[in-house]
């Protein structure tokens, strides 16, 4: 029998009896989101050492206190005005807002007394974790429960390992033809079924793939992340979209070697093997094909300028804006902080900033892409329409 929060698993069950096979990014929306049980909206997500995953804020505060400076470069190259605003998506606990902001209090008062923290968050129980984390700077910050409510600003929409967590369509190449994995229910137990493609974006997403591949050959598609793009890019006036997550540019992504995709469940820091079991309880995950990201952001009239791993990254911000701060009277707890999120056996080389611009004359000037390849050139160009027709 299925494993997991078990009103969750009888609603999806009920629902699958009505409707028959539904399609595995409803099921995961279901499974991370459902606005009751959902592993994420009921409050159930652990993060750090203690919990079921790790990310780069779970190192401690000085994670934000990079990622202040760096959003203080954005407020000096827009010039320095009031109301500038620092909206995030994905906060959990607000452990990242309470570290970025007390580093902005301490280090960057200018900034501090211009800015203004938005928090997008639909789930009431984790935004009153939040309120709890950040009562000391209470009028400082706002909450908005969806991307719609949330007014037109000028400034950084950042997210920390959000678009990972966004549900993903499975597909599965025959040697002639996609076919979507769905989930249904036989007797009693959750199970995958594979069906013909009929969602036209999910079609036309699959014909930018590269071929030939294997037969068998199984991976992720995010639409999500698509249509996230297309709704904060005209809520952005001015300022910048800097999103760090982990993930491959297409070609890497959609690699032959890769033939079981990359989704993953994880529960106590342990790889689940099937992801139809602990339903509500397991966290659910795929990496990022930033070449798409990218590419809905320039058709949302954004600028793609610059593409980094968290290395070089965050070595752009020391050796620029905050580089006089680590010296050698540096503790020992931040040192370690510091190589755990440097190190490419640890985070560095494991996550990736992108930045979307209104324009292109900012990122550039922005220290943590100094060592950035041309986005253009790190995640590929659009001529995926040849290439997956090459070897069909």
């Amino acid at each position: 029998m299925p494993t997991g929060n078990p009103v969750l698993i009888d609603f999806l069950r009920e629902t699958m009896r009505g409707r028959g096979p539904v399609s595995f990014a409803w099921f995961m929306e279901q499974a991370l989101y459902h606005p009751e049980h959902g592993y994420y909206s009921s409050g159930r997500a652990a993060i750090g050492r203690g919990g079921d995953y790790f990310t780069s804020v779970s190192v401690g505060p000085l994670f934000g206190r990079l990622l202040a400076a760096q959003f203080c470069e954005i407020w000096e190259a827009l010039g320095r005005r009031a109301g500038f605003a620092i909206v995030e998506q994905g906060a959990h606990g607000g452990d990242f807002a309470l570290d970025v902001l007390t580093a902005a209090q301490r280090q960057h008062p200018d900034f501090f007394e211009a800015l203004s923290y938005q928090i997008v968050e639909p789930f009431p129980i984790l935004a009153a974790r939040q309120a709890a984390a950040l009562s000391a700077f209470r009028s400082k910050v706002r909450w908005h429960d969806s991307l719609l409510r949330l007014p037109p600003f000028c400034g950084v929409h950042f997210s920390n390992e959000l678009l990972d967590a966004m549900p993903v369509h499975l597909v599965h190449w025959t040697g002639t033809e996609w076919r979507e994995r769905h989930v249904s229910v036989e007797n009693g137990e959750f199970a995958f079924v594979n069906l013909p493609v009929t969602d036209e974006a999910l079609a036309k997403h699959l014909r930018k793939i590269p071929l030939p591949l294997p037969v068998g050959y199984e991976t992720e598609v995010n639409l999500a992340a698509l249509r996230w793009v297309e709704a904060v890019a005209p809520r952005m006036e001015d300022g910048v979209i800097l999103i760090a997550d982990y993930g491959w540019p297409r070609d890497e992504f959609y690699s032959p070697a890769r033939t079981t995709g990359t989704l993953s469940s994880y529960a106590e820091h342990q790889r689940i093997p099937n992801p139809l079991t602990r339903i509500g309880e397991a966290d659910l995950t795929a990496h990022v094909e930033w070449t798409s990201v990218a590419e809905g952001g320039a058709a949302a009239g954004l600028t793609v300028t610059r593409f980094a791993d968290q290395h070089r990254f965050i070595t752009g911000l020391l050796a620029d804006v905050v580089g006089h701060e680590f010296n050698v009277s540096t503790d020992e707890k931040t040192k370690r902080a510091l190589q755990t999120l440097l190190q490419p056996s640890h985070l560095g080389m494991k996550f990736q900033f992108l930045a979307l611009a209104r324009d292109d004359r900012i990122v550039p000037r922005l220290s943590g892409f100094r060592f950035a390849r041309n986005a253009e050139t790190a995640l590929g160009s659009d001529d995926s329409e040849r290439k997956a027709h090459a070897g069909a």
